[in-house]
């Protein structure tokens, strides 16, 4: 009898516990399409620094959290159709020559980026070919958190991070 008085009275608890609906919250901001952004710079190394400073362009937002890659546009082989594809290489990219070795290195920040040629203090940069210096292309790719810490991402493969960000050819800004 304890043990249905009991239960009665939890029934009795658990159906008096609701009351009327409150009020509706006040709506929230509207969000943001945070969504991968890539431009293009082409650039001539010379001396005495063996570096280009990139400002992003002013239509690119970069977050503290922010992933930025950079790839370097590596070589142009035959295509299946006739035509050529480029290949992308993340940097640093490291090139050997008879003089020595040498990367194209970088460093970004959220508003801008480095590129530099980086080599042992021993290494003469006159010694370099004029294909190692001049008209160097590189493709700047800014990726937010969510897919910068996607696990399928692969950051190696050019084409597998413009895959997964969403971006063609069209998308990217060409900065002259």
């Amino acid at each position: 009898m304890k043990k249905l008085a009991l239960l009665f009275t939890l029934a009795v608890v658990f159906i008096s516990c609701e009351g009327p609906q409150g009020p509706p919250g006040f709506d929230g901001l509207d969000g943001t399409n945070i969504v991968a952004q890539s431009f293009e710079i082409t650039t001539n190394f010379t001396a005495p620094d063996y570096e280009e400073f990139v400002v992003y362009p002013n239509n690119i937002e970069v977050f503290d959290t922010d992933m930025t890659l950079i790839y370097i546009l590596w070589d142009e082989v035959p295509g299946n159709n006739g035509g050529t594809v480029d290949v992308w290489r993340l940097l640093p990219q490291t090139v050997y020559t008879d003089f020595g070795e040498f990367q194209y290195n970088y460093d970004a920040t959220n508003g801008d980026a480095t590129i530099f040629l980086d080599a042992p203090s021993t290494f003469d940069f006159n010694d370099l070919a004029p294909g190692d210096l001049d008209n160097q292309t590189f493709r700047i790719v800014i990726l937010p958190v969510d897919l910068a810490s996607s696990s399928l991402l692969d950051i190696t493969d050019y084409d597998s991070v413009m895959n997964l960000a969403g971006l063609t050819t069209q998308d990217i800004i060409t900065i002259e």
